[in-house]
């Protein structure tokens, strides 16, 4: 009989070293690690994966596989279910290192299996709901970074009005000139005069957004 430790490890936050700390300070003595790297628990079943496959394999009754939590076994509620019953059939044990949780063959009393079957169901479905509301959140983080970049590249229409005009239309708007006299003295249009003195700022703002 051996203890295996699985990890999965399917980001950059995540390391083998990690789980393994937190394995033997929860006080289990691994007998050997099996790693995934760089696999999705979701979109890839345990049985489908390079080294979850050889989980199958090569676990015998009386062996105890030591997981992080059931989400490193997926994020599948079927999958996961359907694993982890697997192995009790074997006479596997499953223990996780949070929560120190323990699932195996030990009882044939209905009430027990009930509540231990309830419990795996339960874990399961935490696990694929946790994945699910993180896509949702990854979703709505692109969206609004792809709005707010959107928000920072476009910048309109160019301005008909130079630097220059621009400054001579606040100058002479501020002593009070006409919009007409403005047109003539700048060569701008008299509409261009007038949505300058209506919001100044907005004008200089365009002309900063095209480098002007």
């Amino acid at each position: 009989m051996k203890t295996i430790l699985y990890a999965r490890v399917s980001t950059v936050d995540q390391t083998v070293e990690h789980q393994l700390t937190h394995a033997r300070q929860a006080g289990f003595t691994i007998d050997e690690v099996i790693v995934d790297q760089g696999v999705s628990g979701v979109n890839v079943p345990l049985a489908e994966r390079p080294e979850g496959r050889r989980l199958f394999d090569m676990l015998r009754k009386g062996d105890v596989l030591v997981v992080r939590w059931v989400d490193r076994l997926g994020r599948n509620y079927a999958d996961v279910t359907d694993a982890v019953r697997h192995f009790i059939r074997k006479g596997v044990i499953i223990k996780t290192v949070i929560n120190n949780l323990t699932f195996d063959g030990a009882t044939n009393e209905p009430m027990q299996m009930a509540i231990r079957d309830a419990m795996i169901s339960f874990m399961a479905a935490a696990a694929q709901s946790q994945a699910e509301a993180l896509k949702i959140a990854q979703r709505a983080g692109i969206e609004h970074a792809k709005a707010q970049n959107k928000l920072r590249t476009y910048k309109g229409r160019k301005p008909s009005y130079s630097r220059a005009q621009f400054n001579s239309t606040v100058r002479m708007l501020s002593e009070d000139s006409g919009a007409s006299d403005i047109s003539k003295a700048t060569g701008l249009t008299r509409q261009t005069v007038l949505r300058i003195r209506a919001d100044p700022a907005a004008a200089n703002d365009a002309l900063l957004d095209w480098g002007l």
